[in-house]
């Protein structure tokens, strides 16, 4: 089984030959193209964006899965930041003196 408890592990995983070439295998497979994208009518290839490869069923919980092709996508960057609920826009905090705040 595969071990990424720590983020030592998780980086010797992904630096692995076997992560690198079945990466590739993925992204060949998907044709080079985000799969969400491509659902939504929109072309996103690795001439527009950048692509990443998705472990479906989470590593962290499933490490099993890690090198399983049926538990792998291609997604673009945005999609799989989305995915993992990555930089998401977050309400601003009211500013402490708001009452006395005038956008200057």
């Amino acid at each position: 089984m595969i071990d990424i408890t720590s983020p030592e592990s998780r980086a010797k995983f992904y630096a692995s030959t076997k992560w690198r070439q079945l990466r590739l295998s993925i992204l060949e497979r998907d044709n080079y193209e985000c799969l969400w994208c491509k659902e939504l009518g929109k072309l996103n290839d690795r001439n527009t964006v950048v692509l990443e490869v998705d472990h479906i069923v989470e590593l962290e919980h499933h490490p099993e899965f890690a090198l399983d092709p049926m538990n792998l996508r291609t997604l673009c960057k945005n999609c799989h930041n989305k995915r993992h609920k990555r930089f998401e826009h977050r309400p601003s905090k009211a500013k402490r003196w708001d009452d006395e705040w005038f956008g200057y």
